[in-house]
């Protein structure tokens, strides 16, 4: 048996592996964009005060640089995580002015703008900014390069303190879904509870459909078990049928073996007791006729439309001829001259089982009701869409009134004592319907006997 599991639980699961995925991906684009953030506004901060003290930058008397360091410029670097600024402020080629000597200077500038990168200076992550500019004498300009730089303390902080806050705001959104999808599928779900609860209330005998509204994902359920139901009341008519019916045909048969067992018993003489047991015989033989029609009704009545149409192509005329070959022996004994008509292959979609056991049935009770010295003919007859089965004899045929009513189970056409218990039409009739076939009862030629006739639609 396949263990329960429950759905509030599996869609939680996935929800939080989902978001726990997306999440991770949106926080790695967060922690990118805050040092990114960070590194704009701390830049717009070191290139100011590059500037700054590139202003302060002036030609002295003797044509060197001289700068004035502006401590304000510097002062609004700092933070309160502390960081370190450090400068310098080199002239021409190979000429240091002031500041920190072994502070790294970047080569690459793009003219008069501020470069900016990330090195390393006394074991600390920085960030520098280089700006070179010229100072003029009158005369010619000299070149000259400021560079600031501080440490990173105060920029991993904001981007921490901006990735810190992302993810509360994704916890507090994904435990918020949860609850959300944990409400919405218990709610949700109240309709299968009260599908549930109506179905366990039910009868047991009550296999009437289902009427409980659902949501629309769950009707294709409701409509298979609908039809689930269905099939299952059909099989129980079909198993009380046949029961009922068993146990009323073979109630007549199993009295008369008793009977006659009790005749043999008590009799006089050896021929009484053999005639005894001559009827007895022939009482079982009567219900194991009735008996293996009951059990084919109750094969028919099992089977389904989608069974039957899904059944493969068979040639109606050589079935037609092998169990008109089979019946030429007991027709012999009943003195009926049984034949056959039909040339060529006629394909149909049927059960070949089945339409041996309506063929039987169909020259079973020509040559039961025909009469001794009667005609039996088994027809193929085709045309462009259709492919007809008959049976037809010139025996003392059906009175036109019982037509209809001998299409009914345990319905006889006529009282010619011949064994019967009026399953042989009836039969003939579902097998016909089950392969969308149609079974037509007339009178044979010159208004004589009776014409069976099953039509099938010819298999393309």
């Amino acid at each position: 048996m396949t263990a329960a599991y429950s759905l509030r639980r599996r869609l939680l699961f996935w929800l939080l592996v989902s978001t726990a995925v997306i999440g991770m991906l949106a926080l790695a684009d967060t922690w990118r964009e805050a040092v990114q953030t960070s590194n704009i506004v701390s830049d717009r901060v070191l290139a100011g005060s590059a500037l700054a003290i590139a202003e302060r930058v002036v030609v002295a008397e003797d044509g060197t640089l001289e700068v004035d360091i502006p401590y304000v410029a510097l002062e609004m670097l700092t933070s309160a995580a502390q960081d370190r600024v450090f400068y310098r402020v080199d002239g021409p080629p190979g000429t240091f002015i002031t500041g920190y000597q072994a502070l790294p200077v970047l080569k690459e500038t793009q003219g008069d703008t501020a470069a900016f990168a990330d090195d390393v200076f006394r074991g600390e992550p920085i960030r520098v900014a280089t700006l070179r500019r010229s100072a003029s004498t009158g005369i010619r300009s000299v070149p000259f390069v400021v560079t600031v730089a501080e440490t990173t303390i105060a920029r991993r902080q904001l981007a921490q303190a901006i990735l810190v806050r992302s993810a509360l705001r994704l916890a507090f959104m994904i435990a918020g879904a949860a609850i959300i999808v944990w409400i919405s599928v218990t709610v949700a779900l109240r309709p299968l509870y009260k599908l549930g609860d109506a179905i366990g209330e039910r009868n047991p005998d009550d296999l009437h459909p289902i009427e409980q509204s659902v949501p629309s994902e769950v009707q294709p359920l409701v409509d298979t078990v609908n039809s689930f139901m269905v099939r299952l009341q059909s099989a129980l008519n079909a198993l009380r049928n046949f029961t009922g019916n068993a146990s009323h045909q073979l109630r007549t048969p199993l009295t008369i073996i008793r009977t006659q067992l009790a005749l043999s018993a008590r009799a006089g003489s050896l021929d009484e007791a053999q005639q005894a047991a001559l009827k007895g015989d022939q009482a079982v033989a009567h219900a194991e006729r009735i008996l293996a029609q009951l059990l084919l009704m109750a094969k028919i009545d099992a089977a389904t439309a989608k069974e039957a149409l899904a059944a493969s192509a068979i040639d109606l005329t050589a079935i037609a001829q092998e169990i008109t070959a089979e019946q030429i022996p007991r027709a012999g004994e009943a003195g009926i001259d049984l034949g056959f008509e039909g040339e060529g292959p006629a394909t149909i979609r049927a059960e070949p089982l089945l339409i041996g056991e309506m063929l039987r049935n169909l020259a079973g009770n020509a040559i039961a009701y025909a009469g001794k010295g009667a005609e039996v003919t088994v027809r193929i007859v085709e045309d462009a869409e259709t492919v007809r089965l008959e049976v037809e004899d010139n025996g003392p045929g059906i009175p036109p009134e019982k037509l209809e009513a001998v299409r009914k189970r345990f319905s006889r056409g006529n009282d010619s004592g011949a064994p019967g218990a009026g399953l042989g039409l009836p039969i003939v009739e579902e097998i016909a319907n089950l392969f969308n076939a149609r079974l037509t009862l007339l009178p044979g030629r010159g208004g004589r006997g009776l014409k069976a006739s099953v039509t099938f639609n010819r298999a393309t």
